[in-house]
């Protein structure tokens, strides 16, 4: 089965399209655009950055996580798990 896991090559392309419509909601308000528009890409914005939040997490998971609990070393399996729920809990606000 093939890993379907995203790159840091590939986040990185994300958000450089996510910087640039950053860089175009700052030069609306520099135009004086109509509010809601300039709102509508504000959250535009922040569910592409969610969006690549998450692939990130999905990598951790698939990688970092799993590569923990292969270790059987308890101290670094608590400290991902630690990592998990401090991450799941700040995203979840």
């Amino acid at each position: 089965m093939k890993d379907h896991t995203t790159t840091h090559t590939e986040n990185k392309t994300r958000l450089s399209r996510i910087e640039g419509q950053v860089r175009a909601v700052n030069r609306m308000i520099d135009d004086g655009e109509y509010c809601i528009d300039i709102i509508t890409q504000i959250q535009a914005a922040r569910s592409a950055l969610q969006s690549v939040s998450k692939i990130i997490l999905e990598k951790h998971l698939k990688h970092c996580v799993v590569a923990a609990l292969e270790s059987h070393d308890e101290t670094s399996i608590d400290e991902k798990l630690e990592e998990i729920m401090t991450v799941i809990k700040r995203m979840g606000k």
